[in-house]
């Protein structure tokens, strides 16, 4: 018998119980569209740092990776095929308090086991206003931003994460919740 922290019984979950590999599904998706394989950015060292004040008086700011819609570039709605026209290539701001038309047909997910039909399984932002509505976080920065999607680690590390921390220093943000799709 395996105890926790706290003292109790602690129970193993079932074999068939594990993770999604999905960094091996995504690398194995992508190249079944016809590109090389993906080399994952991960380092040694992760600029992360614990909250300087309680959740309930931080104010959160929300990345997403979920892009416009773009009329005019074919099927963006839910369930529609990966659609590369439907991309954005710089990073973009709209309003907290709005409500946005966002969709994720431009990047690669199982398809087969999920859909796009709940805007807040990729965008969580009614969620987040219901935080602070309890109290939960102490406020949203009145902006959230698209980060793009564009697969180039130089890119992503010399133009679109420092204008997105620019973004949310000017936001006063205290904590970003980052949500890639």
């Amino acid at each position: 018998m395996t105890t926790n922290v706290s003292g109790e019984k602690a129970v193993f979950a079932e074999e068939h119980d594990a993770p999604i590999p999905y960094m091996q599904r995504t690398r194995d998706y992508y190249q079944a569209l016809g590109f090389s394989p993906y080399r994952w950015a991960h380092f040694a060292d992760v600029p992360f740092a614990p909250l300087r004040a309680p959740l309930s008086r931080a104010r959160i700011g929300l990345i997403t990776t979920a892009a416009p819609f773009q009329p005019g570039v074919g099927d963006q709605g839910p369930g529609a095929a990966y659609n590369a026209a439907a991309k954005f290539y710089k990073v973009y701001s709209d309003a907290s308090d709005a409500k946005p038309d966002l969709r994720i047909s431009h990047v690669g997910y199982d398809r087969r086991h999920t859909s796009a039909e709940d805007i807040n399984t990729y965008f969580p932002l009614e969620r987040l206003r219901e935080a602070v509505a309890t109290g939960r976080i102490g406020s949203l920065a009145p902006r959230f931003h698209g980060s793009p999607t564009n697969r180039s680690h130089r890119v992503t590390m010399g133009t679109d994460a420092p204008e997105l921390l620019r973004r949310c220093r000017e936001d006063s943000v205290d904590a970003v919740l980052l949500v890639p799709t």
